[in-house]
């Protein structure tokens, strides 16, 4: 008989998901077998999932745990949309995951855990038991282990308390992946051992983990479970120092840069909310940047003390999930009117009100654009990816303190939580920020605190320069002076004004350009998280001779110089969305023109299926004004995507 050794094959690309309930250690495995497969080499895009209950039932669906990586020997944007391989460490994470998983994709099940009352909670009656089901082997790959007696069974002299043991069982499963997919063990090895065992103080547990994760390693290498491994080779990226990173980090040292760049103390406000909390997490350990933070006690006064730290001269940034941007909204028009650099990182979420706090969705655009009382412009960016978190964070504090505007950074729970290679950048290479505040005026003259250079900024006075005090507030000031003012024609002039500030930003962003031919049939219009799966879909429908191309927006107010001769030069435009259609609605008032839009509202992303089906439609004549993927098209009562 061949071993399992003499059956690897070769893979472009797999995608793995590890799934269990909240306290077995998910996010963990997949973090180590993210770190290990990017060390290969591999191209890695991730996908965290978990329950928005602080702790949901044991056992139940509700309260399944996930972790998605998807590694390629190739450039990826995407944590993949069908499963290679399930790992599922009971019944309810095969419940809840298992029509994720491709036709002839392998599950791995620790098959300890479908007892009587593990099946009863994941909504099994009368005894069924999934794993007995033939349609189970008939069209997927089963493996039955017992995880939890082989793990008790590795720690038998371990000296840990039984609890602690059945929380090593994570790792024996990630040993029987690492085997399975030809991952090393060095890596994580090493990591249990600096958090266990120095950071923890635990070198027991340390050892004990690494002793689990080398014996679901042994156990796949030496029984005849498996009939084949697989192998994923190096991708071909460009050469440098690259770190894994989840946009929540990408954004933290994006504004940690801009900072040291303008020669500033970044001042982080923030109070703790789903999923924005890491950046607070993160930043609070980089004191030695010089980075202050501080947990508020509430939304409003977290914007708040980061405009103070605005006006005492530090970057001031704050960040929040959608039902704090709405909690915020006042103070932002505050810093609107006072003209102070502020950055403020909105992290979507699920919504309205405390909606799908761990899950993603791009709801908040109209809000960040027009969710504040009166005539209130601030400049809207949006990310795109993890590595793609801190070039945008570096722009929007650059923005905000050059031109004393407020600057809104949207990102979303997929991102922020997602995680890719960063491809680090030689800090040398990175232009500073260069800021100028007024002098001291020594003659007696007033301080002019409104009057405007040619991109109609006005001056960054520090408080306690002689000579430069002026007013502050909400109340409308008066044109050059700054003073309050309260006459019809200065309330007019300043509202222009501000407008004209930040379009006048817009003319010096780079040109919108287009991926793929500019005589296309079709243009699709993606923004923020979106940028992956639309990419993916447009390449392979170009592969397959489509005539499509891309176009993917950064700057959403102002939007790029050249936006609307691009849009106009096409005759039909796809403009894909996790909300019902806003973007799309901002480009039909703005340019007029006739933009379709594919919509989905569901906590998920898109499926790259999904858009390439889209795709196909809208070339033949598909659909009139906007599709959803819950929608049923021409009588078809096959959902799109379905």
């Amino acid at each position: 008989m061949a071993t399992k050794a003499d059956n690897i094959q070769s893979v472009t690309a797999a995608t793995v998901r590890f799934a269990g309930d909240s306290g077995d250690g998910m996010q963990l495995a997949g973090m180590r077998f993210t770190d290990a497969s990017a060390m290969l080499g591999n191209d890695v895009v991730t996908l965290p999932d978990y329950p928005a209950e602080i702790r949901a039932p044991a056992g139940s669906i509700a309260g399944v745990s996930g972790f998605q990586v998807n590694f390629a020997a190739k450039h990826i944007f995407t944590p993949g949309d069908e499963v290679d391989a399930l790992i599922a460490m009971n019944p309810a994470a095969l419940t809840a995951n298992l029509k994720d998983v491709r036709p002839g994709g392998l599950i791995l099940v620790n098959e300890d855990e479908f007892t009587k009352a593990n099946l009863t909670k994941a909504g099994y009656v009368d005894g069924d038991n999934p794993l007995e089901d033939p349609d189970l082997t008939t069209h997927y790959k089963l493996y039955k282990v017992p995880i939890n007696r082989l793990n008790k069974e590795a720690l038998v002299d371990s000296g840990l308390k039984p609890k602690e043991v059945a929380l090593c069982r994570n790792m024996y499963a990630l040993g029987l992946i690492f085997w399975l997919y030809d991952r090393p063990l060095d890596s994580t090895i090493a990591y249990l051992h600096d958090y266990f065992g120095k950071r923890k103080k635990r070198p027991e547990v340390a050892e004990a983990n690494s002793a689990v994760l080398r014996a679901g390693y042994n156990f796949g290498d030496s029984l005849s479970l498996f009939t084949e491994r697989y192998q994923v080779g190096r991708a071909e990226i460009p050469a440098g120092t690259y770190r894994r990173v989840t946009g929540n980090e990408g954004i933290s040292l994006g504004l940690i840069a801009a900072a040291k760049l303008a020669d500033k103390a970044l001042v982080y406000c923030s109070y703790p909310i789903t999923p924005a909390s890491e950046i607070l997490h993160y930043l609070a350990a980089q004191k030695h940047f010089g980075v202050k933070t501080i947990q508020a006690e509430d939304e409003i006064s977290a914007i708040c003390a980061a405009i103070g730290a605005s006006y005492a001269g530090e970057l001031g940034a704050t960040g929040t999930s959608g039902p704090g941007l709405a909690l915020k909204s006042e103070a932002l028009g505050l810093a609107v009117m006072t003209e102070l650099p502020l950055v403020v990182v909105d992290v979507q979420r699920g919504g309205p009100s405390t909606g799908l706090p761990t899950k993603t969705e791009q709801g908040d655009l109209l809000q960040a654009l027009f969710g504040r009382n009166g005539e209130s412009p601030v400049v809207v960016m949006a990310a795109r990816s993890p590595a793609d978190c801190f070039d945008t964070a570096l722009e929007a504090a650059r923005i905000a303190m050059t031109h004393m505007v407020p600057v809104l950074l949207l990102s979303d729970s997929y991102i922020a939580q997602g995680a890719e290679p960063w491809l680090v950048p030689d800090p040398d290479t990175l232009a500073p920020i260069v800021i100028e505040h007024p002098a001291a005026i020594t003659d007696g003259q007033k301080f002019a605190s409104f009057a405007r250079d040619e991109n109609l900024v006005r001056p960054w006075a520090l408080p306690g320069t002689p000579g430069l005090e002026h007013r502050v507030g909400g109340l409308e000031k008066e044109d050059v002076t700054g003073d309050v003012s309260y006459t019809a024609e200065n309330h007019q002039r300043m509202t222009d004004l501000r407008e004209a500030k930040v379009d006048r930003i817009g003319a010096q962003l780079p040109p919108a350009e287009i991926q793929g031919d500019p005589d296309s049939d079709l243009l699709v219009v993606s923004w923020g998280g979106t940028f992956g799966a639309a990419t993916t879909a447009v390449q392979d429908a170009q592969a397959d001779g489509k005539s499509v191309a891309l176009l993917h927006l950064r700057h959403l107010n102002p939007f790029p110089p050249n936006l609307g001769e691009v849009l106009r030069s096409f005759g039909r435009i796809l403009v894909p969305e996790l909300n019902s259609g806003q973007l799309r609605l901002l480009l039909r008032e703005r340019f007029l023109v006739d933009a379709r839009g594919f919509n989905k509202v569901q906590g998920r992303g898109f499926q790259v299926a999904e858009l390439v089906e889209a795709i196909d439609l809208i070339l033949a004549d598909g659909w009139g004004d906007r599709l959803t993927v819950s929608a049923r098209i021409d009588g078809d009562d096959t959902p799109l995507g379905g």
